[in-house]
Order: structure tokens, then sequence, then C-alpha cells
């Protein structure tokens, strides 16, 4: 499974958040590893140097083999938390996906 972190002029796509993001999504999916070719995350700060409420976006892009992409998104005030809820999202559609193939 090959990571790719993308980040806005807003984000400093620095190595301690690019090591969260890498440790996470390994740990988080690695039951999917084998079905995951790529997974794509984008981050942005919707409101730049402005301050505000759920600003931080993580839009996660995960390339199946033999299937379409699936996409996630969350806005929270942290980074972290945008990263974490999109995670998640993308962990329960994974899930949904892969757990209907296997009991077919």
């Amino acid at each position: 499974m090959n990571i790719q972190l993308n980040t806005d002029t807003n984000i400093s796509g620095n190595e301690r958040l690019e090591n969260y993001i890498n440790t996470t999504i390994i740990k988080e999916l690695d039951r999917f590893s084998d079905h995951i070719t790529r997974i794509e995350v984008h981050l942005s700060d919707e409101n730049g140097s402005k301050n505000g409420q759920h600003d931080k976006r993580c839009l996660l892009e995960a390339r199946l083999e033999n299937r379409p992409p699936i996409a996630v998104t969350s806005n929270e005030n942290t980074m972290e938390k945008a990263v974490s809820n999109s995670i998640k999202k993308l962990k329960r559609s994974m899930d949904t996906i892969y757990g209907r193939l296997m009991n077919r």
C-alpha cells in the first residue's frame, strides 16, 4: 500500500505529520492492505491564516484493486482530528465493500 501526502500552501507537510498519517493509516487499514494499491491524502486549511471552526480538511482517496476508488472527507478543528475521522470513514466503507464480498 503506497501512501501519498498532498498539502495546500497553508499546511506544512512536515515529517511529524507525515509519520502520524502513515502510521495511523497502516495501523487502521492493515487488514485491507492486500486490496489497496494507493491512498492519496489531501490536507487543506480552508480559511488559510484566519481562525475558524472546522476549517481543517482531510480528503482520503483509496485506490482499490479491480474496483473504483473510494473518497471520504472530514472537516475538523485540528488536522489530526480531520485525518482520524477520515480514516474511520474510509475503514467503514472498506468494511461495507469487502464484508459484502466475503458474505457472497
